[in-house]
Order: C-alpha cells, then structure tokens, then sequence
C-alpha cells in the first residue's frame, strides 16, 4: 500500500515464445527466468498482492513453487500473439477487483530490483501522473539514424538539431526498457493504454534494463548477473 493506495502487480507470462521458446522457465543464473520477477516483486514495500496471468501449466506450477498466486488461469483468446498487454492486465483487473494502482512486471526484466518497482511508483504518484512506464538511456540516438531512399543513400529519419556535430551534444533520447508498467486502475479501465503525452517516464540504468526476447539478450543477461549476484 501506498499512500493508502492498494496496489495490485501482474506477472503476465503466457506460453509459446516464439524467439526464444520456453524462456519464461528457462533457467538464468541458478533459478527460472521468471522467478527474478516473482522475488523482486516480493520485495517491494508497496505492493498488497502478487499474481501471475499465464496459460501455460509449467509456468503456473514454477510460479506457485517460488510463492506466486495463481488465482486463475488466463482464457485462450488473451494468450495469442494478437493479445496486448494491456488485454491480460484489464482481464486481471476484472478478475482482481478492489486495488487503486496496477504494476506489469513482465518476466523478461530479470535485472529489474524492488527498488525499482517502488521507485516508479512513488515517482508516478508524486508527480501527481495516473500512468508510468520504466525507460533507460537509448543506446543509440534517432538523430543518428537513418533510412535508405530508392537509390541505397542515406536519409536522415530526423533533422539534426541546429549547430550539433558531435554525438555528445545530442538531445538525449529515452528508450522503453519493459520492466515496470504503472498505472491508476480506474485510468487504465478508461484509457486502456500505457503510453500517453502524460505518461511519467522513470529512468533505471542500461545495466538493469537488459529484456529478454532473443538468445543473445539471454547470455547477456547471464553474464551481467554472474558479476552482479
């Protein structure tokens, strides 16, 4: 709870990775993928309940072993690639009733820490924001980035912003990193989305926001935690 608030977090892991299949209960670093989000997401001082959204039995089952409810098992038509997010966390907001804010913790941000969780949070309330998302650094910047015109040549997808020529003074850039998703439940029921012009932007570290999505995102996640745990 914060500030009075009940605080529900969603777990959403569904079955059938296509880039990296099985990767929800793949082993990282001594225990299942999932299980980095399930403690992070026990350690954290604001949340009143945690549960996971998932269709998948052995994800269910790895889940209760580590201590997360299960409270139902999420329908077939919220477990295809045509589901967003936003569908399972409503689903699971209608199946939850009772809680003031929502937090989405997807499985793939195993790097992500309480602290993290509580931080966005606390940000998003205190800047006084119905909604917030987790960002870190780009890694690259839009402005150095480009298309290719019918002839192969360069176009540049932005305008280089007047009088810059070095790439450190370039404006800096924000990337989704996946790992913490908030919001007022009662906006999210309305708006049904995370992004918006008013969304709070809460910044971690590239280091902490490694998503795992393709194999190499997985080996580079091991060896972060092999010098970090």
């Amino acid at each position: 709870m914060i500030g009075g608030k009940k605080v529900l977090a969603v777990i959403p892991a569904r079955g059938g990775s296509k880039g990296l299949p099985g990767k929800n209960i793949r082993e990282l670093a001594g225990k299942p993928l999932i299980v980095w989000t399930i403690e992070a997401a026990q350690a954290s001082g604001w949340i009143d309940r945690l549960i996971l959204s998932s269709d998948d039995d052995e994800i269910i089952q790895v889940a209760r072993r580590w201590g997360c409810e299960v409270p139902f098992v999420r329908a077939g038509h919220l477990a295809t690639d045509e589901a967003t997010t936003v569908d399972v966390v409503l689903d699971a907001l209608q199946r939850c009733p009772g809680y003031d804010w929502v937090v989405v913790l997807q499985p793939t941000s195993p790097l992500r820490s309480a602290e993290d969780i509580d931080n966005c949070l606390s940000e998003c309330i205190g800047q006084g924001a119905s909604v917030g998302v987790s960002v870190c650094e780009a890694s690259a910047s839009p402005y150095w980035m480009f298309g290719r015109d019918e002839r192969g040549q360069l176009q540049n997808l932005l305008p280089m912003p007047e009088g810059v020529t070095r790439r450190q003074d370039l404006p800096k850039a924000y990337q989704l990193n996946g790992a913490v998703y908030v919001a007022e439940c009662g906006w999210l029921q309305v708006n049904a989305c995370f992004i918006t012009s008013q969304t709070h932007a809460y910044v971690m570290p590239q280091q902490r926001s490694i998503d795992i999505d393709v194999p190499i995102d997985f080996l580079l996640a091991q060896q972060l935690l092999s010098v970090c745990v």
